[in-house]
């Protein structure tokens, strides 16, 4: 999944920098093109990838992505960090979840949230 994900960013004229993730989640370190508007970019990574793991079998019929994404804009003093940490995703998660990551990352940016809407 990570290299097909790769892949697409790359046929959308985004330079890839690291994709990573685990089970319940995938994070992509990549530019924003400047003809592809975040929403367009992140459609035109769901849309083939689910297309495409769903042709992989019978047991990947009911894969989907949730509705919804986080996009976060990165310096690029801390772009190694960044990268370095979603290298990392698998240890990261061995202590805490994904959501409590998330609902962590919004409250340190002030970033506001309702738990009714974060999640499919």
């Amino acid at each position: 999944m990570h290299a097909y994900l790769a892949t697409i960013c790359r046929d959308l004229d985004a330079k890839v920098l690291c994709v990573g993730g685990v089970a319940d989640h995938i994070r992509i370190v990549t530019t924003l093109p400047r003809t592809v508007s975040q929403a367009q970019l992140i459609e035109g990574i769901k849309k083939p990838s689910s297309k495409w793991i769903k042709s992989l079998g019978t047991r990947y019929r009911g894969f989907s992505w949730q509705r919804g994404y986080g996009a976060f804009s990165v310096s690029q003093s801390q772009l190694k960090t960044v990268v370095q940490y979603v290298e990392r995703q698998e240890e990261h998660h061995r202590n805490r979840t994904f959501q409590e990551e998330y609902r962590e990352l919004l409250r340190l940016h002030a970033v506001e949230f309702d738990e009714q809407y974060i999640w499919d």
